[in-house]
């Protein structure tokens, strides 16, 4: 089922300096949900990178020294723009990347979020005065944009991902390039024609788009012009490129991969985890930073969990984004279901029961089954790599202390989720977790107005929230003085 888009929002390459890339070099844009060609776009290089670059840093000082009130005016109409174009952005959105509508119309009103939250923040990027040892002297300290921002965002929130680092950006007085997936390059291009509209100054805003991703990385980690790098995207990518942005010592935000525990205690409301643990886990069929990857359930509920769980995962429906009342899209690449596919198939002939799926769907090439599986331990890769796919792993627990040591065996620290109705274990877990967000008695933890990022190799920085400009200024000390 091929989607009609919108011609107004579908562009054929890069947004670079205010102008359009084309070439005779195109690559195609494939809807994971049947395989065929969406759109064919202009496939751009190193060349494009470093003009995108030079443009950047030639608005930078046009665009920091503007008043913070008229950056925040036009981050507002940004985001305006965003939400009167919510359904033709969604279906672009789910076209390319595979998630049901609804969770791609909710994806485009979480992006602009960040627009409407950073839009206010702009103008509240306030500075200090400081008691002087002297007399004589004043301390003032002031917060100044850092300057030109290179940031690669991952196919799995194309919208959102994207929207998050370009806001608080562009909110610091910051000028930004990025370069999204290849997968999923055209909802950013939708996001520079709707900021071109909204009065976003040429060369403040740049999409480079291109598959030679090792070599459009290594400009933007790598030109002394950029000031500072943000990625989301695996662990293992983030390591190479914050080295190669250690060159420079640029400023880096990184977030990087998750193994998220979701702990459910024998005090917990049950069916209000089983709820919980549907949205950790299976939204964007599971390929989310922030998924619930090892269910650790008490023993003494176990039984009954599991039992409700089967039945609500049961009700899912698994099919193309673009048709009413799916649940699940498909995975976004081949690659991604092999993978998927051999860890269930590794966890089952070490010993895990399947409860539930455990096969390829028959809703297209790549598509699996909501899957639930039983008796899995902690040494079995499952239990050790991000799943990525709609697996629910299920592990047993028998008290407090083993539950938190099982949740922090990992090397990530991303997200954490446990439920539980006894107010003091909330405080005594939340406490011992050791990740950069926690969900209490809740799914779904990610807002504008909360500093969403982890510890550990899950990374550093954080994004969202009244933290958010912090890696997009730098604080300038003044001292003043003979002024007695």
């Amino acid at each position: 089922m091929q989607p009609t888009l919108s011609n107004y929002l579908l562009r054929n390459g890069s947004y670079i300096g205010g102008n359009w890339h084309n070439s005779d070099n195109f690559f195609a844009v494939i809807n994971p949900a049947d395989g065929q060609q969406l759109h064919q776009v202009a496939n751009a290089g190193v060349e494009q990178a470093t003009d995108a670059i030079a443009a950047a840093s030639d608005a930078f000082t046009r665009w920091s020294t503007q008043p913070a009130a008229k950056r925040s005016e036009i981050l507002y109409a940004w985001y305006q723009l965003l939400i009167s174009h919510t359904k033709d952005l969604a279906l672009l959105l789910t076209a390319e990347q595979g998630k049901p509508l609804a969770e791609a119309e909710t994806e485009i009103q979480y992006g602009a979020s960040y627009l409407q939250w950073f839009a206010e923040q702009a103008k509240r990027m306030d500075g200090d005065t400081i008691p002087a040892p002297s007399a004589d002297k004043r301390i003032i300290v002031q917060r100044q944009a850092v300057g030109v921002v290179a940031a690669i965002t991952p196919w799995n929130f194309p919208n959102a991902m994207m929207m998050r680092k370009a806001a608080a950006a562009l909110a610091a007085g910051c000028t930004f390039v990025v370069k999204p997936a290849q997968l999923t390059p055209l909802s950013a291009l939708a996001m520079a024609v709707l900021a071109e509209e909204a009065g976003i100054p040429k060369g403040v805003f740049n999409v480079v788009v291109g598959t030679d991703a090792k070599a459009l990385g290594t400009v933007l980690t790598s030109d002394p012009r950029v000031a500072k790098f943000s990625f989301t995207g695996s662990t293992a990518v983030g390591k190479v490129l914050a080295a190669q942005c250690a060159q420079d010592v640029k400023r880096v935000t990184m977030e990087l991969g998750g193994n998220a525990p979701f702990i459910v205690f024998d005090d917990a409301d049950l069916d209000a985890a089983v709820q919980g643990l549907l949205v950790a886990k299976f939204r964007n069929a599971g390929q989310t930073c922030v998924c619930a990857n090892r269910v650790l359930v008490h023993q003494a509920v176990y039984s009954r969990f599991t039992e409700k769980l089967i039945t609500a995962v049961q009700q899912l429906q698994v099919g193309s984004g673009l048709v009413a009342g799916s649940d699940l899209g498909p995975l976004i690449s081949k690659e991604a279901l092999d993978k998927v596919e051999t860890l269930v198939q590794e966890a089952v002939e070490q010993g895990a029961k399947v409860e539930l799926g455990g096969q390829r769907h028959s809703a297209g090439a790549q598509f699996y089954q909501p899957t639930i599986l039983s008796q899995v331990t902690a040494d079995m890769q499952i239990s050790q790599q991000e799943i990525f796919g709609p697996v629910i792993a299920l592990q047993t627990f028998t008290d407090e202390a083993q539950a938190i040591a099982l949740a922090n065996d990992t090397k990530y620290g991303l997200a954490a989720y446990f439920y539980s109705r006894d107010v003091g274990r909330v405080f005594r877990v939340s406490q011992a977790l050791q990740f950069g967000m926690v969900g209490i008695n809740d799914g779904a933890i990610s807002n504008a107005a909360a500093p969403f990022g982890g510890i550990k190799q899950s990374g550093y920085g954080r994004e969202g929230s009244k933290y958010g400009l912090d890696d997009y200024t730098d604080i300038k000390y003044l001292c003043l003085g003979g002024l007695a």
